[in-house]
C-alpha cells in the first residue's frame, strides 16, 4: 500500500508518503491528524514540499527496497527527509541504524508508532505555525482523526506488538510485545468514524485474538457502563454500535486460538460480517514447529470445520509461506491439501524471504530460491482452483455490496465489495449498469445485486 498525502492552502507544507500494512497507515494517521491540528498543510509532490516523511515498511527484502528507493528519490526530489517506521528500526552492519548507513543525509529515523518523535522532528526542521483557530482539525473524525483511506472504510487499531517470536518475524523486535489500547478508547474511536459516515470498519492489530492478554482482561468503561477488555466482548460491542449505523465490522489478523470459536455465533448471527483474516501461515505440524506457530495443521483444519458448521456462510483469507526451511515435499503436499479440504476462499503466499534478523535464517535446510518460487506457483494454482470454485456457486445468488466507485452515479456500473472481500486484498464485486433506469450507485453506500458471472477472483453482479 503506498500513498502520497495530498493537501493545499498555505505553507508550511508536508510531503507524506505511507508504505506498507494497514497498521502501518494507522500510524500514518495520526502522524497526519497532528500535523493538521498544528496547521501543517500537505501536499502533492516532494518539489512543493518543505519537507517529507516517508512511513517506511521493513518486512520482507521487496518492502525494504522500496522503503529505501522511495527514502532516495525524496532525498532527490526535496532534499529534507524525516523516516519513520519499521524499517526505521532495522539495524545495518555493525549494529548501526540501517537508513543512516544508506542515507546518511536524512533528517531524523525514527521506529513505528513514533507520533511524538516524528512531531519533534518536524519541529526542529520546520517550525510550527502559530494559529490557535486551527486546533479544529478540518476533514476528520473528530476524535479518531484525520484517516488516509476513502471516507466510507476506516481500519481501527486496538493493539500493538506481539507476544509470539515466529521464527520467519522480525516485527515484536521492531513494534515490541503486546500492548492492548484501553476498550473505552477503542469503542470511542469507532463511534466517531461511524458518525463521521464510515459503512466499514476494519479491526486491526499484529494479532487481534490476543487482545487484553496483557491487561489480564480489565474491566474499562464506555458510555459509562463496564466492559471487559477482551475479544469477544469487543466485538459484541463494535457490533452492536455497527448495526445501529448500518454498518460493516470486520476482523483481521486473527490467530486460530481456541476463545475465537466464541466470535462464529456472532457472525451466524449477522452481527458482525461472516469473515476472518486468519494468518496460518502452514499446515504440517513439523514445519509449524520450526516455525514457532501456535496449533497445528490438524487442529486446525478441525477448527474451520467447526466454524462453517455453525456458520456455513464463513469466508476465510489466510496468507502461507512457501519453502520454509527445511520444508521436505511431503510437507508441502500436506499444505496444498490443507488448502483444498480446508476451503481456504482467499489465500495469499509469499516464497519464504531470508528476512534479516529472523531466526529462521539460522535453521538447516535452506532451499534454492527456484524451489521456493516454484512451490510459490504451484500454491496459488490450487489456491485459485479453490477460489474459483467458490465464486462460481455464488452465481444466482443475490450480496448486499459497499459501492467503492460509481462514475457518473453508476449508470454505466462501478466497483464494489461483499461481505467476503476485504479492500485491496481480497476481490472485488464488478457491478453492471442497474436494471432501472432510475436506480444509481452511490459511493459508501449499499446496493443489492445479483451475481451473474465471475472473473478471475472477481464477481460480475446485476444492482436491482
Amino acid at each position: 500500500m503506498s500513498e502520497l498525502i495530498d493537501g493545499s492552502n498555505k505553507a508550511p507544507k508536508v510531503g507524506f508518503v505511507s508504505l506498507g500494512c494497514a497498521k502501518a497507515l494507522t500510524d500514518s494517521e495520526l502522524i497526519l491528524t497532528q500535523l493538521t491540528a498544528e496547521g501543517y498543510q500537505t501536499c502533492k509532490t516532494f518539489q512543493g514540499a518543505d519537507l517529507v516523511i516517508v512511513n517506511t515498511c521493513g518486512f520482507i527484502d521487496d518492502a525494504i527496497r522500496e522503503s529505501l528507493d522511495t527514502i532516495g528519490e525524496a532525498l532527490a526530489e526535496n532534499g529534507r527527509v524525516i523516516v519513520t517506521g519499521c524499517l526505521g528500526a532495522k539495524k545495518g552492519q555493525g549494529g548501526g541504524n540501517l537508513v543512516r548507513q544508506l542515507h546518511p543525509s536524512v533528517l531524523a529515523v525514527t521506529g513505528p508508532q513514533a507520533t511524538q518523535e516524528v512531531m519533534d522532528a518536524v519541529h526542529l526542521s520546520l517550525p510550527k505555525p502559530h494559529d490557535p483557530f486551527l486546533d479544529l482539525v478540518p476533514n476528520s473524525f473528530g476524535l479518531a482523526g484525520v484517516k488516509l483511506t476513502p471516507r466510507h472504510y476506516a481500519y481501527i487499531k486496538i493493539s500493538e506488538g506481539c507476544n509470539h517470536h515466529c521464527t520467519f518475524c522480525i516485527i515484536p523486535s521492531m513494534r515490541g510485545e503486546l500492548v492492548s489500547r484501553p476498550i473505552g478508547d477503542v469503542l470511542r474511536e469507532a463511534r466517531a468514524l461511524f458518525e463521521g459516515g464510515v459503512k466499514e470498519l476494519l479491526v486491526i492489530s499484529q494479532d487481534t485474538s490476543a487482545y487484553g492478554v496483557d491487561l489480564k482482561y480489565l474491566t474499562g468503561f464506555y458510555d459509562g457502563k463496564p466492559i471487559k477488555t477482551r475479544l469477544l466482548e469487543l466485538v459484541q460491542a463494535l457490533g452492536d454500535m455497527a448495526k445501529a449505523f448500518g454498518a460493516w465490522v470486520r476482523l483481521h489478523y486473527v490467530y486460530p486460538y481456541p476463545h475465537v470459536d466464541d466470535l462464529i455465533p456472532l457472525m451466524a448471527r449477522a452481527e458482525v460480517l461472516p469473515y476472518l483474516d486468519v494468518p496460518f501461515q502452514h499446515s504440517h505440524p513439523d514445519v509449524l514447529n520450526r516455525m514457532k506457530r501456535p496449533a497445528s495443521g490438524v487442529k486446525n483444519l478441525e477448527r474451520i470445520q467447526r466454524w462453517r458448521e455453525v456458520c456455513p456462510e464463513i469466508v476465510i483469507r489466510s496468507t502461507f509461506i512457501a519453502g520454509f526451511p527445511g520444508e521436505t515435499e511431503r510437507e508441502f503436499s500436506h499444505l496444498l491439501d490443507f488448502i483444498r479440504e480446508a476451503g481456504i476462499d482467499r489465500a495469499g503466499c509469499f516464497a519464504y524471504s531470508p528476512v534479516q534478523g529472523a531466526a529462521a535464517n539460522q535453521l538447516a535446510g535452506m532451499l534454492p530460491l527456484e524451489i521456493r518460487e516454484e512451490r510459490r506457483a504451484r500454491f496459488m494454482a490450487v489456491a485459485e482452483a479453490v477460489s474459483v470454485d467458490k465464486l462460481t456457486r455464488r452465481i444466482g445468488s443475490t450480496m448486499q455490496v459497499l459501492v467503492d466507485s460509481a462514475p457518473a452515479m453508476g449508470k454505466k456500473g462501478g466497483l464494489g465489495r461483499s461481505y467476503a472481500d476485504a479492500p485491496e486484498i481480497d476481490g472485488v464485486v464488478k457491478l453492471l449498469p442497474p436494471e432501472k433506469i432510475s436506480k444509481t450507485l452511490r459511493v459508501g453506500e449499499f446496493t443489492k445485486a445479483r451475481v451473474v458471472g465471475t472473473q478471475g477472483h472477481d464477481l460480475v453482479a446485476q444492482p436491482f
